[in-house]
Parts: structure tokens; sequence; C-alpha cells
């Protein structure tokens, strides 16, 4: 008996730190939905900076292909089909493609100035390239789409 008293006792004292009053459920309770905002909202910038990324690739792989030789760069309908080859898994990509020159006699379009500073014959290609984000939710005070965009400017290889 004097063995049951004891385990009785010592049960009692541990007992009631396990109890469950309801206070654990309700911080639970609270402690859920703002974790699962916090994992939404990670996941929503997450893919916000995946398609950032994206956008810009596909606009350095239109340059790229423009840049190869001076043929390349007249072809602007190839730099754009090779900026949307690249982003073939970004929804709503578009793209514009330019070349520019710097030399003076030239039925190309005359470049900026600070272009030709350290070229002063070269021919640059440009490709710009745009892609609307949507977010999964719509968040208070953040817009729920956004345009994003990417600018690649190369010179061409002569």
């Amino acid at each position: 008996m004097n063995k049951l008293k004891g385990q009785k006792a010592l049960g009692g004292q541990f007992g009631r730190g396990l109890r469950a009053d309801g206070q654990s459920s309700l911080e639970l309770a609270i402690a859920i939905p703002i974790l699962a905002f916090l994992l939404l909202a990670a996941a929503d910038f997450s893919r916000v900076f995946y398609l950032s990324i994206g956008v810009n690739n596909a606009a350095r792989a239109g340059a790229q292909y423009g840049s190869q030789s001076v043929i390349t760069a007249a072809d602007t309908n190839g730099m754009e089909a090779a900026t949307k080859t690249d982003g073939a898994n970004i929804a709503g990509l578009s793209a514009t493609a330019s070349q520019c020159t710097c030399a003076a006699a030239s039925s190309v379009a005359a470049c900026p100035a600070n272009y030709c500073t350290n070229a002063p014959l070269a021919t640059f290609v440009e490709v710009d390239a745009q892609a609307v984000f949507h977010t999964l939710v719509n968040y208070p005070g953040i817009p729920a789409s956004t345009t994003l965009s990417a600018k690649a400017i190369m010179q061409v290889e002569q």
C-alpha cells in the first residue's frame, strides 16, 4: 500500500503538468492560420522571384542569338523566337527585339551615345521581355498582378 501511495503522489505531481487545460489547443488554433499564411506568402514570393529570373534569362537568350553576327542582329523575328523558346514555361511571355548601330552612315537606327563610348563603330541588339505575374491570394496592400520585364543589350560580334 505504501508503494501505491507513492505512485499516486508521484502521478498526481506530474499529472498536473501533463494535463491539457485547453491552453495549448488555443495556442495551436491561433498559430496554425498564421503559419499557413506565412507559408503561402513565402510560396508567392518564391514564385515571383522564379518568374523574374526566367524572364531575364529569356531576354538574354534572345540577345545572345542576335549578337552572333550582323545577319542574326537583323533577324528580329529570330531573336523574339529565341526569347520565347527559352521562356517556354512562362505563360504570356512577350518579346520585342531591335538593333542599333554606332556607325554614322547606316540604314539601321542609331544607338544611344552611352553605348558608343567604348566601341564607336559597333552594332548592338536589344531584347525586351515581359510577363505578368498573378499572386495565389489577394494580399492587403499588394497588387494581385504585376508585370515583370527584362532588357538585355549585347554587342554584335563583327
